[in-house]
């Protein structure tokens, strides 16, 4: 059997050279590059707050910058559906600046976002992975990812450099802003460019224990995917990709939501994913950590399936789970573009399972775009 039997699988193995080719374009050693500095130095407003709108994984993507920005920068930030921004037609008194994200720059209801935006006069970003893009074209300011061609339809490489374009554009937030200082500077870079690497080394361990776990779960009728925090957009996306990917129903909740209503779902059929991991430096995910702790021995006593992700050195989230898929250290912050890809690889593995054609799932496309009206014109 070839070692990339398809597209998807070979593009989530490509994430840690993606990944390197979109650090290279904004960082110049261990600092960011002054030309970077220049482009955005225009783009945020002097309120501070911003509009971030986009559809499907791009919007996941979205929901990880928005924590990112009001924890590491002190911003205020909205997460829209591209879909509903565009046609919300009253003016934004706010007057947020305005961040658009679409692998292709194609994507009609973000196109169509980022022309409301115009309209009413804000200052856009657009980040894709296509620098020729309308998209990229249009917006104010323009960054471009290093994923390279994505064949698959599932989002695996672009989605995650996303992820990493949104960490660089805190970075320069947070030190345009003087939120950070040029010590915290010097620390959090080089954190980030050993996520490639970090990544790497864990793919085919990842890629092992997702084809037994898919084996074992493959008769799952809905899975319920958790996280707090920054790692509830982890959450949102690992449920969308199983869903697109294997045609599994899955739905991504907070972590402290389970109980409010959906932990009545929850039998042999409807098993657990639960992000767990933790950034043992920081106090509020330690906290965070703790909670998910309690609600996975919860769980346990009420005798659920639990799949959770979790720190490779972590001895206490193995023993109240069913599964345990290791994940190696890292901040708060990096950890979620780790976390995706053993989804990725669960998504991947779980179509195989149920004999998809995991590269073109049915009714979907690669970039969601207006088709020509049917019927006769007037």
């Amino acid at each position: 059997m070839p070692l990339f039997p398809h597209e998807m699988l070979r593009e989530i193995y490509e994430q840690p050279q993606a990944l390197n080719r979109t650090l290279a374009l904004y960082l110049d050693g261990n600092a960011l590059k002054p030309e970077f500095a220049r482009q955005l130095s225009q783009w945020l407003g002097a309120n501070g707050e911003i509009l971030i709108a986009a559809s499907g994984s791009s919007r996941h993507s979205g929901l990880y910058g928005e924590i990112l920005l009001e924890d590491l920068c002190g911003l205020a930030v909205d997460v829209e559906y591209a879909s509903e921004y565009s046609l919300r037609g009253v003016l934004d008194l706010r007057h947020p600046s305005v961040l658009v994200l679409s692998q292709s720059g194609e994507t009609t209801d973000t196109l169509a976002a980022l022309a409301e935006a115009r309209r009413q006069g804000h200052k856009t970003l657009a980040i894709t992975n296509a620098p020729a893009s309308t998209m990229a074209h249009q917006a104010d300011v323009s960054m471009t990812l290093g994923a390279g061609r994505e064949k698959a339809i599932p989002a695996t490489k672009s989605f995650t450099c996303q992820l990493a374009a949104l960490y660089l554009l805190a970075l320069y937030e947070g030190a345009h802003l003087k939120r950070m200082k040029e010590v915290q500077l010097a620390e959090l870079i080089p954190e980030l460019k050993v996520v490639p690497d970090a990544i790497e080394v864990q793919l085919d361990g990842w890629r092992e224990q997702a084809e037994k776990l898919a084996a074992r779960y493959a008769s799952a009728s809905t899975f319920l995917y958790l996280g707090r925090g920054i790692h509830y957009a982890i959450a949102r996306e690992g449920a969308l990709k199983l869903k697109e990917s294997s045609y599994v129903h899955a739905e991504g909740y907070p972590v402290g939501e389970l109980k409010h209503g959906p932990n009545a779902l929850v039998s042999d059929r409807v098993p657990l994913v639960v992000v767990a991991t933790v950034d043992r430096k920081l106090a509020a995910s330690i906290r965070r950590y703790e909670k998910t702790l309690q609600l996975l021995a919860d769980m346990k006593q009420q005798g659920a399936r639990v799949i959770a992700l979790a720190n490779a050195d972590d001895d206490d989230v193995p023993a109240l789970v069913t599964d345990c898929i290791p994940v190696r250290p890292a901040s708060e912050y990096l950890l979620p573009i780790l976390e995706v890809v053993p989804l990725q690889l669960f998504a991947y593995r779980m179509a195989i399972e149920h004999g998809i054609d995991v590269d073109r799932p049915r009714n979907l496309s690669k970039a969601v775009v207006e088709k020509q009206p049917v019927g006769n014109s007037q």
